[in-house]
């Protein structure tokens, strides 16, 4: 079998997929704003927000196409075999090699993307506040923290598959699950901290409605904290971070000022409702099952020593196996993505609900117009783009169905 040629046409059609994705974006722009969210954006607003829209979706374009060119161009050169030549010939060290270069040429390449989109287009419609400095700082620790994760996750998978064969399915699965739970775990307490500050909330009204709200279904938190997420954007955000006695909730600064007391409460009826329902839990099971599928994957790019000779290897490079699972993932992972997708969805609508049985509907209709509105969000994506990739309901639908809670 030809693996190359086998392997240029998966990574094709997996980048032929995102680009229809971002063209249907990029059109969606043009669909008639629902009635029940006119009010979102003013005029001059919704004329911005399309300048916005347009400009970040032909840059998504621009930036898929040019993925796909590095992708053909480093794959049909043998690019990771000349690379990890350079590499002592051990094990760790090849899959090392591989997986540092990648990352290094990846971040090159696309350090002038991130920085047009962060530096010119989120500056020009005012979200940025990122200075240069903190620009560099970010992009150099997420290189980091990238080349991290993956030599651990990659050498796991090494010294699993070499020391258990074929077992390396169910081990892998396990590993990876263990692993994701752990950085879900660490994400708030640690990782989120490394370049932000965090306060703890000021005493008063929202700190003790939050408590009561929570006590009231017998959560408990460790501590409700403040993060200066203003240096960056001014987009908001708020969540849940950490497990059991050590979960705490995180709200953005600029959602201080934004929102009303009673519409940032809505916003936690409605995580509270997830949290009700278990919905973290049912949705780290149905990963569980995604990585099963993705462990079958790599356990496929490991036991096959001529896929990666195929690319100018003696035999099976660790760091190349992790590539070559970018091209069978884009097999399944549509058609996985749309399920997980769909379930979102519906946690979404029944979290909403909650807020409106604790008597919080107006106020979360409220409170997501306004997130709609600071984060510029799409009020009317095409349909075939809510089914295929969207996480959340399109805000007009959300409202529709709080409306006819309340």
């Amino acid at each position: 079998m030809n693996y190359k040629a086998l392997f240029l046409l998966l990574f094709t059609l997996q980048h032929a997929y995102q680009l229809i994705l971002n063209v249907v974006q990029h059109r969606s722009a043009a669909n008639p704003t629902p009635q029940n969210v006119a009010d979102v954006y003013d005029p001059e607003t919704y004329r911005k927000w399309r300048a916005y829209h347009g400009e970040k979706s032909k840059l998504d374009i621009l930036r898929t196409a040019v993925s796909w060119a590095l992708t053909m161009v480093l794959l049909a050169c043998s690019f990771h075999a000349a690379a990890a030549s350079l590499f002592p010939q051990t094990v760790f060290m090849q899959l090392l090699g591989v997986i540092l270069v990648q990352t290094l040429v990846e971040t090159v390449v696309f350090l002038g993307f991130s920085w047009y989109d962060t530096m010119v287009i989120e500056q020009k419609y005012g979200f940025n506040r990122s200075t240069m400095r903190t620009f560099v700082i970010d992009q150099v620790r997420g290189f980091i923290i990238e080349i991290v994760l993956g030599v651990i996750l990659m050498g796991l998978l090494a010294l699993i598959h070499q020391a258990m064969g074929d077992w390396v399915v169910l081990l892998f699965t396990g590993v990876v699950f263990a692993f994701t739970l752990t950085i879900s775990f660490l994400y708030g307490p640690v990782f989120s901290r490394l370049g932000n500050k965090f306060v703890p909330l000021e005493e008063g009204e929202l700190k003790d409605k939050l408590l009561s709200l929570l006590s009231k279904h017998g959560y408990q938190v460790k501590a409700i904290e403040v993060m200066d997420a203003s240096r960056r954007t001014t987009k908001l955000n708020a969540y849940f971070t950490g497990f059991g006695k050590l979960k705490s909730i995180v709200l953005f600064d600029n959602l201080l000022t934004a929102m009303s007391t009673d519409e940032i409460v809505a916003v936690f009826a409605h995580e509270l409702g997830h949290g009700l329902h278990k919905d973290v839990l049912k949705q780290q099971m149905m990963n569980l099952g995604n990585l099963l599928i993705m462990s079958l994957l790599v356990w496929v790019t490991v036991r096959e020593p001529a896929m990666h000779q195929a690319f100018g290897f003696d035999g099976v490079n660790y760091g190349f196996a992790f590539i070559l699972l970018g091209g069978l993932l884009s097999l399944v992972q549509p058609l996985t993505g749309m399920v997980m997708s769909a379930y979102s969805r519906h946690a979404e609508y029944r979290a909403d609900a909650q807020a409106v049985k604790e008597g919080y509907g107006e106020a979360l209709v409220g409170g997501l117009k306004k997130l709609a509105r600071e984060n510029f969000a799409n009020l009317a994506p095409s349909k075939a783009l809510v089914v295929l990739e969207y996480s959340h309901p399109p805000l007009s639908e959300r409202i529709a169905a709080i409306e006819a809670k309340k």
